[in-house]
């Protein structure tokens, strides 16, 4: 398994989609930049700027981005039609599927600091006060965190997708559509806590010194749980679908040679 991993992150040097993540991570960013001005009479802070970043990031931008590139580097091995070889190791298709699942979640590690970095360099030129360093190392964990419980959110959706040939698209809008939702999901308090996207908001106590936000660790903790264990059964049982139809092999037609 260590080795596949080790494999798997040798892979992404050459994914130019990784760079896309990033880019995404930064319009992230910028998307609230330009929200900053609007003359509606808000009074940006340093903690205010990164809240507002990971509202962003949670609602609309990472779950579609990780579900993007994680089911891209999933596909690889069908549209590179390698996956055939990789079979025959022998590797079955559920062992193949976890470790890049585990490569996804060290991906989505990496974008949460990426967009860390963005937040706190943007924040900083922009002269918002508050950018002390407990602010900055506050803010740092909680952007890093919550992509990881995001993607956590989100693994159902790519585990889901894998088993569909070139699914890694559809899994990208649906994962969109998810992740928006989690706007409507915060406006109750039970579901917020319950729903997997406003539920990794809980878990790095988003908003939380705000008397009119009230979140359960404990229901924030089974909803991420929940999720994972319904992308581990989706995993296990990937092998009669996803294996079967990507090593499908084509009819050969035979033509008859003419007198």
């Amino acid at each position: 398994m260590l080795v596949m991993m080790k494999t798997e992150l040798w892979k992404l040097k050459r994914y130019h989609i990784i760079w896309a993540g990033v880019l995404l991570m930064l319009l992230s960013v910028l998307l609230t930049v330009f929200s900053t001005t609007a003359l509606d009479g808000t009074v940006w802070t340093f903690p205010f700027f990164a809240e507002q970043v990971i509202k962003n990031n949670a609602t609309t931008i990472f779950p579609m981005c990780i579900a993007l590139i994680t089911g891209y580097i999933i596909n690889r091995e069908g549209t590179d039609d390698t996956l055939k070889s990789i079979l025959t190791v022998p590797v079955s298709f559920p062992v193949l599927l976890f470790g890049k699942l585990v490569v996804g979640g060290l991906l989505s590690l990496f974008l949460g600091i990426t967009s860390a970095v963005f937040t706190v360099t943007a924040a900083l030129l922009l002269g918002f006060p508050g950018g002390e360093l407990p602010a900055i190392a506050q803010t740092a964990v909680q952007i890093t965190l919550n992509c990881l419980f995001l993607y956590v959110a989100v693994l159902p959706i790519i585990a889901i997708a894998a088993r569909i040939q070139n699914g890694h698209l559809i899994g990208a809008v649906v994962a969109f559509v998810y992740g928006y939702g989690g706007m409507f999901a915060a406006g109750s308090t039970t579901l917020s806590n319950i729903y997997p996207v406003t539920a990794s908001l809980g878990l790095i106590r988003y908003r939380s010194y705000d008397e009119a936000v009230h979140w359960n660790p404990l229901l924030c903790t089974f909803s991420l749980l929940a999720a994972l264990l319904v992308s581990v059964v989706f995993v296990r049982t990937a092998k009669k679908s996803a294996t079967a139809k990507r090593l499908k092999k084509p009819k050969q037609v035979i033509t008859k040679k003419g007198w």
